[in-house]
């Protein structure tokens, strides 16, 4: 395969990293990943520490246009001025992102059979469903696969449980790039047919989440190639901050009072309110909305740990796969986000996330996966609880499609009988 030399210089000055563990600032005049100083203290069992977050010259950009047309400017150039690439021209030529932000009047929680609830709040329902893939993540693949083009790598490598897998497959097919993905043994089916149908190389460890990362990080310095993976590739959190940006021109620029957000890892959080924190310092807000971590109850490693003074993990089980994991690999720079804006938790059962699957579907025609109904469970819970006050705003991000892991409704499904091909027998049913 062709690889690319890593010493090569990067080509631009528009951005540099901070170390989330340290502060330590550094240039984007060459390839990085994470902080050397404070990464070669990690432990294994722990979080790794010396994850970057990408900052830009935001004074700078401020000077460029007129404050009533800042906006305006950076959603005309794909928020380029905000994100680590040259030139739109390099994201892919499919349609990642600009999903759309549904508005839900009422919904039937079953309380009165047949009758639904008039919500006295607004509820939104963004929906990443629809990207490429079916999966939020094509958002971090496009931005990681666009950077890779510019810097002249064709050979991109992660590590997955499925759905970023699926994802780079997907966005590296389109960018005429070749995907390397190593899985755990066991991942969801559906997943690793969707990654091998975008003709990526699938290999399958006889090992768990953590020691497939660990293997392809070996790769990537050996063989040259560039690494998607999460709190690993700073770039993933700017491809995903983009959906703050889009909920933002969407309420007409203005911001919603909660966000219910499914974690695992803790990187899709972190990208939601980096976006808002990038309009922060822009100027073009003036405080961070509500953001809630949703974990299962069988995989809260994160939230579990906000508060505590030394990082416990304990082994994660539950039918939400992408969002199952043992130690959450952006779990400090979650931490900072949710403390320094005051952000929420809340856990929900399995029992829960899969009542939520059907209340969603049932009321909107939406089919999720268990991890991105979590988001909504978490919603139907401060419900439940009379934490949603009346007249405010609240959106839940639905991160990937139902059809992406079918096999995890199979238990909680009663499928009808059949029946003779009868109009007879159809009549004597009961449809009243």
């Amino acid at each position: 395969m062709n690889k690319r030399n890593p010493e090569t210089k990067i080509k631009t000055d528009k951005y540099y990293f901070e170390c989330t563990t340290c502060g330590r600032k550094f240039n984007s005049g060459e390839l990085r990943y994470l902080c050397p100083d404070c990464s070669s203290q990690n432990m294994p069992g722990l979080p790794p520490g010396g994850v970057l977050k990408t900052l830009y010259y935001y004074k700078e950009i401020k000077g460029r246009y007129k404050r009533t047309q800042l906006f305006d400017r950076l959603k005309e150039k794909e928020y380029l001025d905000i994100l680590p690439i040259q030139s739109e021209k390099s994201l892919t030529r499919l349609k990642v992102g600009k999903t759309p932000l549904y508005l839900i009047p009422e919904l039937d929680l079953n309380t009165k059979p047949d009758k639904s609830s008039q919500l006295p709040f607004e509820l939104y329902l963004k929906d990443d469903s629809q990207n490429p893939t079916f999966s939020f993540k094509d958002r971090a693949s496009d931005l990681v696969c666009a950077f890779a083009s510019e810097q002249g790598y064709n050979n991109i490598v992660t590590a997955s449980t499925g759905n970023a897998g699926s994802s780079l497959a997907g966005i590296c097919a389109s960018h005429k790039q070749k995907a390397i993905v190593i899985v755990p043994y066991g991942a969801p089916m559906a997943k690793l047919v969707q990654t091998i149908a975008y003709g990526a190389r699938l290999i399958p460890v006889l090992g768990n989440y953590d020691q497939a990362f660990d293997l392809s990080i070996s790769a990537s310095e050996h063989f040259g190639w560039y690494n998607r993976n999460t709190a690993f590739n700073p770039f993933t959190i700017e491809g995903k901050k983009i959906v703050s940006l889009e909920i933002f021109q969407q309420l007409r620029r203005t911001l919603p009072d909660r966000i219910f957000v499914p974690v695992g890892d803790g990187v899709i959080i972190s990208g939601v309110y980096k976006g808002f924190e990038d309009l922060l310092r822009l100027g073009l807000i003036e405080s961070m909305p509500v953001i809630v971590a949703v974990q299962s109850a069988g995989s809260d490693n994160l939230i579990r740990n906000l508060t505590a003074d030394v990082f416990l993990s304990r082994k994660s089980h539950t039918l939400a796969d992408s969002i199952s994991v043992d130690i959450p690999r952006n779990f400090y720079m979650a931490r900072n986000f949710i403390s320094a804006y005051q952000g929420e938790s809340v856990i929900v059962s399995d029992q829960e996330i899969l009542k939520a699957v059907f209340v969603l579907g049932r009321n909107t025609g939406l089919f999720t996966e268990p991890a991105a109904a979590a988001g909504f469970a978490g919603f139907l819970k401060y419900l439940e609880e009379d934490k949603i006050n009346s007249k405010t705003r609240n959106v839940v991000l639905l991160t990937g499609s139902g059809l992406k892991d079918s096999s995890a409704f199979h238990s909680a499904i009663n499928m009808p009988d059949p029946i003779e091909p009868d109009l007879n027998t159809i009549i004597k049913m009961n449809f009243t």
